[in-house]
């Protein structure tokens, strides 16, 4: 693979003004696409074949109205009044009468006919139901509907919008993350010495990820996709893309610092080495990315493949663009003065002095470790899984407000109202209303029901729903439990002849947790076994890949084990601004097992190829250690460093899936390459001595041989050759300022 790398390289920098042409063709190509053909993306998190969406379906076919997307008003009295006063319930009248006008509205509740008044008379709320199901609102029904009420604020009234259609859009790029961008600017100026060597990672991995972004806008056009499949895509893209680059750049000057090797022939190198690296660990971020497919559930299948193809493209600026304009900044990218070999110890030193401190005593550092990363993960065992209800959102937000306002005039459980469908249409005409009456009698008789709504029938008498609103919130285990007990009023139903359903939003987000969690497991276990696959395929070994893959596994257990402690357990909330405990986001564990596999490969593939390139070479172990971290510690601190500043930036944001990714994903990368990748691997390494490179010939022979250490590149041209101009392209003047 080097080889061809090498020779890649050199052919990209000989034409790189046609390479950096086509680059910038093919972002305005699809820049064109994504802006004019982009879809709408979804808001919600549905998994076919649930049985929460098998009675939304129901209800689409057999009871639109029911299936229709509702917006809540709910509305406060001022202070020492009520909202059944004349004067405030006419204000409240027009308000609704013009509501029901509204484009796509079907029905508009009227709170006193309804029993919608809280018992103190402070607080009503009215349904405003659309036709459309809740994602399929416009933007623009909902602006028509926030102004229509706008009078009954004028009036000294308290109004906030909640309901199943008011899920606010995921949305990134605000301060937060550009905060990241430029902590990742600044790791890059103090790690390759050079204000402009450090902007060509930013420029290069935002060349990239608007590439990447705008593509998979221009394909939700065709299929839906949630609007965390975007964030996701920008946030890897964004990180992955700077780090691939830095690993270039930093092996291109670490070259040039021989006055002795050409510009040119060191792209090349790079490109081979470095660029090789970078081809194998994105190919191992791509697969398990693409690999979320397994779980069978289509909006996380389509986030991981968004996040892949920016992945993708990440990988093919690092080995196309970035040589082409390293090659434009020829000889200006060599360091203002070579160093002695005193300060180049220095500057390995510390990497140098690290190595030896772990590898001392390795035993006390693997058991110290392990324990420590234990005990990190020992919050995981409460790990409860669900989806964000609006307490999550910012305390600002009219849809926290409006859940605050319905928990204080209608108790905890309303947020929480499960509805409950059952079909009878296979149940005698005479026979249907007892059935009903006895499954709403054993609802009304649980012990977390505070109330049960009068059965409504659809037209032709053949679907009944009944609203279902428990003692506990939405995010209570209780909660949980109580849409268990409905279900397990199913077979009586059915011994009539009939079909019982439960749904609704917190129905749905319990059904989406459960149909997860059964696929952690497997998604664990394919994952794993790519890694010992890949990383054999990579060092020739067997006992590498093992280590990897069990330094990862704690890497997740702890990361997971912060997040619950977190957003769980509520530690450190005033910090991150979470507006509420409760269950962690539901396809958190697998993203998170997927992108960190990923990421973890690569420092594992950068740190160890160092270590395997020094054996190759000297084959004396113990020092292919020091010499390994020594070389590699300082590019693999910067990128680990860049990658949380990045993704640290996302916890900021509003959104309460976007701030636990990104938190997650931002200590799941502390972790790995500060604890098991710099201080673990190490440790193991020592202990496995030269054991650590053997693999079994019959292993060895069925396995392919990728060269990624660059062992059978030619000789390197001397600098003299940078003389001979390659082609027209070449910079007439080699005496540039350098950087």
């Amino acid at each position: 693979m080097a080889s061809r790398l090498y020779a890649w390289a050199r052919w990209m920098v000989r034409r790189r003004r046609w390479v950096i042409a086509t680059w910038i063709l093919l972002l305005a190509v699809v820049g064109g696409l994504g802006a004019t053909l982009h879809g709408k993306t979804s808001t919600e998190f549905t998994i076919p074949g649930v049985e929460a969406q098998e009675a939304q379906d129901l209800l689409k076919a057999k009871f639109p109205p029911a299936a229709g997307g509702v917006v809540r008003i709910v509305v406060a009295a001022p202070e020492g009044r009520t909202v059944t006063e004349p004067a405030q319930q006419q204000a409240l009248d027009r308000v609704l009468r013009k509501a029901a006008d509204v484009e796509g509205v079907v029905d508009v509740s009227r709170p006193a006919e309804n029993g919608a008044v809280s018992g103190d008379r402070t607080i009503a709320y009215s349904d405003v139901r659309f036709e459309d199901e809740a994602p399929e609102v416009t933007e623009e029904a909902k602006e028509e509907l926030a102004a229509a009420v706008e009078p009954l604020r004028d009036a000294g009234m308290q109004v906030e919008l909640g309901g199943s259609a008011m899920l606010p859009q995921t949305e990134a790029g605000g301060p937060a993350e550009l905060v990241g961008v430029v902590i990742a600017f600044v790791v890059l100026a103090v790690a390759l010495g050079s204000i402009v060597a450090a902007g060509l990672p930013l420029l290069t991995a935002l060349l990239g990820v608007a590439v990447g972004l705008l593509g998979t806008m221009f394909v939700s056009g065709f299929v839906e996709m949630t609007g965390t499949a975007t964030v996701l895509a920008l946030m890897i893209g964004l990180a992955v893309g700077i780090d691939y680059a830095l690993f270039v750049i930093s092996r291109h000057r670490e070259q040039l610092a021989d006055p002795d090797t050409s510009w040119e022939e060191s792209i090349a190198r790079a490109t081979a080495t470095a660029g090789g690296a970078v081809v194998f660990a994105g190919a191992t971020v791509v697969i398990a990315l693409a690999a979320l497919a397994v779980t069978g559930i289509p909006f996380l299948t389509i986030m991981g493949l968004a996040g892949a193809g920016t992945v993708l493209i990440a990988v093919l600026v690092a080995i196309s663009l970035l040589p082409a304009v390293l090659g434009v900044f020829g000889e200006r990218m060599r360091p203002r003065r070579r160093k002695s070999a005193r300060e180049n110890r220095a500057a390995g030193s510390w990497g140098l002095a690290w190595a030896r401190t772990v590898t001392r005593a390795p035993a006390v550092v693997l058991l110290a470790g392990v324990l420590g990363l234990l005990a990190l993960a020992l919050p995981a065992r409460d790990l409860r899984l669900g989806l964000p209800s609006y307490a999550a959102q910012p305390e600002a937000s009219t849809q926290h407000k409006s859940y605050d306002l319905l928990s204080e005039g209608f108790g905890p459980g309303f947020n929480a109202t499960l509805v409950t469908v059952v079909d009878t249409e296979h149940i005698p005409q005479d026979r249907r209303e007892g059935a009903v009456t006895r499954l709403r009698d054993t609802l009304v008789a649980d012990r977390n029901v505070a109330a049960v709504s009068p059965s409504v029938p659809n037209r032709s008498g053949d679907v009944v729903v009944m609203a279902v609103v428990p003692k506990s919130s939405p995010d209570a285990e209780a909660t949980t439990d109580l849409v268990h007990r409905m279900r397990d009023q199913a077979p009586e139903v059915a011994a009539a002849g009939g079909a019982l359903y439960v749904t609704g939003q917190t129905a749905m987000a319990i059904d989406v947790a459960d149909k997860l969690g059964d696929a952690l497991p497997l998604f664990i276990g394919v994952i794993v076994l790519l890694a010992l696959l890949l990383l054999a395929i990579a060092f020739r070994s067997v006992l590498v890949p093992l280590k990897a893959a069990l330094g990862f596994l704690l890497s997740v257990g702890a990361s997971l084990g912060a997040s619950v402690w977190v957003f769980q357990q509520g530690h450190l909330n005033g910090l991150l601004d979470v507006s509420a405990v409760g269950p962690v986001t539901s396809f958190l564990p697998i993203l998170l097992t997927g992108v960190l596999f990923g990421l973890a490969m690569d420092y594992e593939v950068f740190l160890v190829s160092r270590m395997r390139e020094d054996y190759e070479h000297t084959k004396d172990a113990a020092g292919a250690i020091a010499r390994g971290v020594s070389s590699s510690a300082r590019v693999v601190v910067a990128a680990a460093l860049i990658m949380v500043a990045v993704f640290g930036g996302f916890v900021f944001n509003d959104d309460p899936i976007v701030k636990a990714i990104g938190f997650s994903l931002a200590f799941g990368v502390f972790i790995d390459a500060f604890v098991v990748r710099m201080t673990l691997v190490p440790a193991a390494m020592a202990l496995l001595g030269r054991r650590a490179w053997s693999m079994p010939g019959w292993l060895d022979r069925l396995l392919p041989d990728v060269d990624i250490e660059g062992a059978r590149l030619p000789a390197a041209a001397p600098a003299a050759s940078a003389d001979r101009p390659a082609t027209e392209e070449t910079p007439r003047r080699e005496t540039a300022t350098r950087v």
